[in-house]
């Protein structure tokens, strides 16, 4: 299929942090791969002048999420730690709208719609359909593609531009089929086209 953009349109870059890279504190399998993709999204979603906003994790030290607090993870992304920081070779465009998500302890916040202002942002600049790509498949994206459609926007969910903790073999593919049974589109660059 093939997609072209419109001034309805924004990219969510989810949480390509240096926690969910290798070397971090909670690495997804070649989270790293997912980062050149994202560019060249990005650099698309520039050029036509369309919004770009990146989620990230954002947790206290007393986090729900971590297991010394009975959490499923290891601490990782504690805000204004190296770890919390967007991968070096991201390249954001000059005006990115950065979404902390997870900064209350009592809250778990997968979702870059949970407890944050991402809905608001987009409904004020009239955005109906979003484009979603980052880590991790089977969690944040997961959440954040659902939380899309359930909000009533049209959700593209950017194939290769995603990869999945698996703590279960099979994770990963289990959330793709299940967000494209909710609804999202499935697409990829060679899929999407820009006027300008």
């Amino acid at each position: 299929m093939r997609v072209a953009l419109t001034p309805f349109d924004a990219l969510i870059v989810v949480d390509i942090q240096k926690d969910f890279c290798p070397g971090g504190a909670l690495p997804v399998s070649e989270g790293d791969k997912v980062v050149e993709p994202l560019n060249n999204y990005m650099d698309m979603f520039k050029k036509a002048g369309l919004p770009v906003f990146a989620t990230r994790d954002w947790h206290p030290e007393e986090h729900i999420s971590f297991s010394i607090n009975g959490g499923l993870w290891p601490v990782h992304c504690l805000q204004n730690s190296d770890g919390a920081k967007f991968h070096d070779d991201l390249q954001f465009p000059s005006e990115i709208f950065i979404i902390n998500k997870g900064d209350s302890p009592e809250l778990e916040a997968y979702s870059g719609f949970q407890g944050t202002v991402l809905d608001a942002l987009l409904k004020e600049r009239g955005v109906r359909r979003i484009f979603v790509g980052g880590l991790a498949t089977d969690y944040c994206v997961k959440n954040t593609v659902i939380g899309g459609l359930n909000l009533g926007y049209v959700v593209f969910l950017l194939s290769d531009a995603i990869r999945a903790v698996d703590i279960k073999r099979g994770d990963g593919e289990n959330s793709i089929f299940e967000m494209l049974e909710r609804g999202a589109i499935g697409i990829t660059w060679e899929e999407v086209s820009y006027g300008g």
